[in-house]
């Protein structure tokens, strides 16, 4: 596919405040939450189109940010490096297929799969590849380093766990997950793939033992999401289509994974020129999204945005839902929080546009929107003053506080 380069825009001509880096997929803990606090006005610091085609792509998971580069694989095969002021092209490298992982990256390298089988390191001053390690099968999952693991999951292979320099040092069976996510804490692996397709739990690194395995017959649907850990407890959600989507809240123990509250909802879609097959095609696009239904934790709330056309928070030790806020359209993506605002798309629907939509997370008001070239597909990493996010439509947005 062609890159366009030339539409590249710089928008404002303004200083660069100092840059909080963003590596960890969903932040520490897995909690969606940034340490930067954004205050409008803002406006667009840079957005690139990165492939000139009129089909929409279903995945543009999150980028990372070190210092002063933004490093992103995309659906063209393409893995970048861009300067985060300009926009301007440090590195592209190409690998053998769509590249759907999340990276990672160390004082001297960048690691991330493709759906050719590989999991890469590249240097992060030029792109050049170090070293690779072939799977049997696609990578679609992000890429963590846990001590010394390079850790990763191969779809319905197995999660594996290589040293730095690329050797395998041991893995773990894969009997049949795709776009498979993990949550690093405390040594233990949140969560791990089971002697079998039901059984997902909690895994002690170290010791190389699964603590307990989720109870899959309470909570049996066709996606787990990314889990959130904070305190005594591991949240996380599901979804299911085979009776409309429907969703499942959840708030785990974590030491002994006994369920301390759960609650269940069917997913609300516009009333107007919405019917089940769209519900269902919609279900399809967002399974491509690693990060789709990952909980947002703020406070004692916990915040679930994506797949309907609802935003729900949830009190954290109850269950409780303590606010609600529904749109004209579906959710796009799951959320990001800094400060006491919460961040996500709105998918384009009929003659409304896609958008980014910021809310106060304490009760949910709406606070601002803006109109979007594409819908988000991932929840927008905020690294100090900047708000960064890709669309189905291929564009690249970084946009900065205006002082």
């Amino acid at each position: 596919m062609k890159i366009y380069w030339g539409l590249l825009i710089s928008i404002l001509l303004i200083s660069c405040s100092p840059g909080t880096d963003w590596v960890q997929f969903r932040g520490q803990g897995g909690l969606g939450l940034s340490p930067a606090r954004i205050s409008p006005p803002l406006g667009i610091r840079w957005q690139i189109q990165l492939q000139d085609s009129e089909e929409r792509i279903n995945a543009f998971n999150p980028p990372i940010v070190i210092g002063d580069t933004i490093y992103f694989g995309s659906d063209d095969g393409n893995f970048y490096a861009l300067d985060v002021e300009t926009g301007y092209m440090r590195w592209v490298f190409r690998a053998g297929g769509p590249i759907n992982s999340i990276p990672y990256g160390d004082d001297e390298k960048i690691y991330f799969g493709s759906q050719d089988g590989k999991l890469y390191a590249l240097s992060r001053e030029d792109g050049r590849e170090v070293w690779s390690f072939r799977t049997w099968s696609q990578i679609n999952s992000q890429v963590e380093r846990y001590g010394d693991y390079i850790i990763f999951v191969g779809d319905a292979d197995a999660i594996y766990f290589l040293s730095p320099d690329g050797n395998l040092e041991h893995e773990i069976f894969n009997p049949g997950w795709y776009n498979f996510t993990f949550l690093l804490s405390d040594n233990v692996m949140y969560f791990a793939t089971g002697p079998t397709v039901a059984q997902v739990g909690p895994y002690d690194i170290n010791n190389r033992e699964f603590l307990w395995f989720l109870p899959r017959h309470e909570m049996d649907a066709i996606w787990y999401s990314f889990p959130a850990v904070k305190g005594d407890l591991v949240f996380m959600s599901t979804s299911d289509i085979r009776w409309g989507m429907t969703y499942g809240f959840y708030a785990l123990d974590k030491a002994t994974g006994m369920i301390v509250w759960e609650r269940h909802e069917r997913g609300i879609f516009p009333l107007r020129g919405w019917d089940d097959y769209q519900e269902y095609l919609l279900f399809l696009r967002n399974l491509d999204m690693l990060d789709w239904l990952a909980p947002s934790v703020w406070n004692d709330l916990v915040i679930y945005t994506g797949g309907d056309v609802m935003v729900r928070a949830f009190e954290g030790e109850t269950g409780n839902l303590r606010w609600e806020r529904a749109f004209d359209r579906p959710v796009s993506s799951s959320a990001t929080i800094a400060g006491n605002r919460i961040y996500f798309g709105l998918l384009d629907y009929g003659e409304l546009s896609a958008a980014l939509v910021c809310l106060d997370v304490r009760d949910g008001s709406l606070l601002w929107s803006m109109d979007t070239d594409g819908s988000l597909l991932s929840a927008p990493v905020i690294a100090g003053k900047r708000i960064i996010f890709g669309t189905d439509k291929s564009v690249f947005y970084v946009l900065e506080e205006v002082f």
